[in-house]
């Protein structure tokens, strides 16, 4: 390993774990707001458990460490992806991300969230509630810009600038007055990511949702600022160090720090078969709702360009189990 690469990328992580302490204090828990940035949209990396920051490279990287997303080695990646999450509630979201070789890699990323159909009501002078039928315009989104880059051939930084806002309807007093629950907010995110020379082994750090206070009414409310490193490394080069390129094991650990909850690890493992079929499963600890996932990954060509279709299963506690959905093409 080269001394400068890791003293850099020790250095950045002194940074980051400097600013998480001055941001978020360790014994906060339901803290925050505009919570739908915390739910995972990658089917490939919610079947790994979210294990992810250290393996996502391209245009997915965008929603987990942008950093990664100078990995890519085509010149353009796109990613749809599409999320049936709990209680009705849907996500839509979709990334370009744009190989400049030595200039950087630079990425275009949309989130949409469509909450569902949701009923509002208001106070009745008389006693109780008035239904007044669905909210309209109910949901969130997230519209960002990335820049990644090679510092050298091992270590990489990037970065996001987001757009995210969210609309939860208008309150209406028993007087007939309205007021609006609506709130838009800049966020930032910040990633770096170094490859060793040892087994495929690397690691990746990254903060996201780092931004100012949203003040709704009176009250003061903080994004999901959340804090992740991970590690991975590719099990089969411990049996033969020159095996196929196509085919891996990789295994993957995230440790979590966040202002909305305590600290979660999640662990994951990708089986990849001669670049054709990937076989995934993850575990994710410390969660009221998710524990265990799988999915799997088809890999194959369309008019000369690469094509990935996955596929993600989330078991979930009280509410429906999760599907993810996600098309990936290279070009």
């Amino acid at each position: 390993m080269n001394q400068k690469n890791f003293l850099l990328a020790l250095a950045l992580t002194l940074v980051f774990a400097g600013t998480l302490k001055a941001q978020i204090g360790l014994n906060k828990v339901a803290q925050s707001t505009m919570n739908f940035q915390l739910v995972g949209i990658s089917p490939v990396a919610s079947a790994m458990g979210d294990a992810y920051y250290a393996v996502g490279t391209g245009a997915d990287a965008i929603f987990y460490n942008p950093a990664a997303m100078a990995e890519m080695t085509n010149t353009y990646n796109v990613t749809l992806d599409y999320t049936q999450w709990i209680a009705d509630i849907n996500y839509y979201a979709g990334a370009i991300a744009w190989n400049m070789k030595n200039y950087g890699a630079v990425g275009l990323s949309v989130l949409s969230v469509d909450y569902g159909t949701i009923n509002g009501t208001s106070l009745n002078p008389l006693g109780g509630y008035i239904d007044n039928g669905p909210v309209s315009n109910v949901g969130a989104y997230s519209i960002g810009l990335t820049y990644a880059k090679h510092v050298n051939t091992q270590f990489l930084v990037g970065g996001n600038v987001r757009l995210v806002g969210q609309n939860l309807g208008d309150n209406t007093f028993y007087d007939g007055t309205t007021t609006k629950n609506t709130a838009t907010k800049i966020a930032f995110d910040l990633g770096v990511k170094y490859i060793t020379l040892f087994n495929d082994f690397r690691f990746g750090m990254a903060i996201r949702n780092f931004s100012s206070d949203i003040t709704r009414e009176v009250i003061a409310e903080q994004l999901p600022l959340t804090f992740t490193m991970g590690a991975a490394i590719d099990l089969l080069k411990f049996v033969n160090e020159n095996h196929d390129k196509g085919t891996s094991l990789t295994m993957a650990v995230d440790f979590l720090h966040s202002n909305s909850y305590s600290e979660r690890v999640n662990v994951g493992l990708e089986y990849k078969f001669l670049g054709m079929l990937a076989l995934r499963g993850g575990y994710q600890t410390n969660r009221d709702l998710q524990s265990w996932s799988a999915g799997l990954g088809i890999n194959t060509s369309l008019a000369g360009n690469d094509l990935q279709v996955n596929y993600s299963f989330s078991k979930m506690e009280i509410f429906s189990n999760v599907s993810r959905f996600s098309l990936v093409m290279s070009f």
